[in-house]
């Protein structure tokens, strides 16, 4: 059976990268070592794995990245802190044409 791995570093500037990948060592190292002078991680060394999580069905891994790159930063270290709580709230809205919205709550 073949596994997908979606991933967050945490970049030396405090930047995430999230990623998908069928090889987690390679891919780490590919990050360490690089190569790629385009790529986002290139400058941002050293860099730390924080989060990771196992997929089998590459679909899945795909939403779930795709899902998580759209997250601010907190919200991804809250993740793989696995800070459920910091987490909820905040995945909750706070934006002032969001239907639920209340200034006097914030």
């Amino acid at each position: 059976m073949k596994f997908y791995y979606v991933y967050i570093l945490l970049c030396s500037d405090g930047l995430t990268y999230t990623g998908i990948t069928n090889n987690i060592e390679r891919r780490l190292a590919e990050h360490q070592d690089g190569l790629n002078k385009s790529c986002f991680t290139f400058k941002r060394k050293p860099l730390k794995l924080v989060f990771h999580q196992e997929f089998n069905n590459v679909i899945q891994a795909i939403y779930f990245e795709k899902k998580i790159k759209k997250w601010s930063a907190k919200k991804k270290l809250a993740l793989a802190n696995g800070n459920y709580d910091l987490l909820q709230i905040l995945a909750e809205c706070r934006n002032a044409s969001h239907s639920n919205y209340n200034p006097k709550n914030q």
